[in-house]
């Protein structure tokens, strides 16, 4: 116990009333002592008269007045002396007793969040300590607790969500391998239309699992302090996303239309908004029918830059495009086309990383639109502009 906040402090709250009490006390014996003469009392003989007569009737001891007074002084200083020491004797163990009491009222708050704390588990962030009371520093603290709290649980629900979506995500297609090697490719009796055909089928789970496996190590990395920063033209970073899927794009007879500004200087991450502009060009490649127009274009408007993706696809109806951008969400043009889910959570969580938003234009049978705003080197000093910088479709 000697080693507890609250003894210590009851031990400095008991020093301190004791020591003012002392100095107090000691002022004012030392006062009453400078001037009483503590020397023992005198007394004289004098002769006793009769007032009538004046005749001398005998001789007595007497005490003149002022050493009386002294006298007075000397037995009051004498009995203040010992009540002082009855009194600091007292007053330290009130003072003790006070101090405790006084000590555990001030650490209260502390217990509550002790006690709180203790209670938290790593599975269940769900407890709080909403301390009652004066605003003071113990419930700032009390508050900044409650704060990392939430920010730890919804931390730990997104973690949770993402593991739970991923795991579901690879059990279909390692279920599709498993079903497929152990029908045709383990059997002898399979014919070779039909070795082909389940191979073409492992092939494109595999694939599907390799795409899921980056995004996963894509959202990872760049939730850490892998990425680093540095000048970059935001038009060169979308002429390379575009010449990677420019092959692909030809296999469906797509062309891939580029309108790429001049001057797009910003600070940031080459090879994480490559990706981002990737992700947006492999969905509208794969989305935009044989023979479409894919559109990259790139500009600047306002202190900030942008580049936009346009595909002829399905679009996206009004009410899923409010949560396109969320992790492992499927409309309905996703779950026909397979979508994983990542790759827009991916574009979003990397653009706000540099300061900017991603958002989406889209009408049903007339395809999407999604732009990048991102803040120029300088910085961009209004705020992120309206509409779609492509104009209506």
């Amino acid at each position: 116990m000697i080693h507890t906040i609250r003894f210590r402090l009851t031990v400095l709250y008991s020093t301190l009333v004791f020591g003012l009490a002392a100095l107090v006390l000691g002022g004012v014996y030392l006062a009453v002592a400078a001037i009483t003469d503590q020397r023992p009392v005198s007394t004289e003989l004098a002769k006793i008269y009769n007032e009538r007569t004046h005749q001398v009737l005998g001789k007595a001891e007497v005490v003149r007045m002022g050493e009386l007074e002294n006298a007075v002084r000397v037995e009051t200083l004498s009995t203040l002396r010992q009540y002082s020491f009855l009194m600091l004797g007292g007053l330290f163990l009130a003072s003790l007793a006070i101090g405790w009491v006084l000590a555990g009222r001030v650490l209260r708050p502390v217990r509550s969040i002790t006690r709180t704390a203790a209670e938290i588990q790593a599975t269940d962030l769900s407890r709080r300590i909403n301390l009652d009371g004066p605003r003071d520093e113990l419930r700032d603290l009390a508050e900044t607790v409650d704060t990392m709290l939430d920010r730890l649980e919804e931390a730990f629900r997104a973690q949770r969500q993402l593991i739970d979506d991923a795991s579901h995500e690879l059990r279909s297609p390692l279920a599709i391998i498993r079903a497929n090697v152990d029908a045709v490719l383990a059997s002898p009796e399979a014919t070779e239309e039909e070795r082909a055909r389940a191979v073409a089928i492992v092939d494109r789970a595999t694939t599907r699992m390799t795409r899921l496996v980056e995004d996963l190590l894509a959202t990872a990395r760049r939730q850490g302090d892998a990425f680093a920063d540095a000048d970059l033209d935001l038009a060169r970073v979308a002429e390379e996303a575009s010449e990677e899927f420019a092959a692909l794009a030809a296999e469906r007879g797509i062309t891939i239309k580029r309108v790429l500004g001049a001057d797009l200087a910003m600070s940031g991450d080459h090879d994480a908004l490559r990706r981002a502009v990737a992700n947006l060009l492999s969905n509208a490649v794969r989305l935009s029918p044989e023979g479409g127009v894919v559109e990259v274009v790139a500009g600047q408007r306002g202190g900030w830059l942008w580049v936009a993706v346009r595909d002829a696809g399905p679009g996206i109806p009004a009410k899923d495009q409010p949560r396109i951008f969320d992790r492992f969400w499927r409309g309905e043009t996703s779950r026909r086309d397979r979508h994983t889910g990542l790759g827009l959570a991916i574009v979003r969580q990397i653009v706000e990383s540099h300061g900017g938003t991603a958002r989406v234009f889209s009408e049903v049978g007339r395809g999407s639109t999604f732009v990048l705003w991102l803040p120029a080197r300088d910085g961009a000093d209004a705020p992120v502009p309206d509409g779609n910088p492509l104009g209506d479709f």
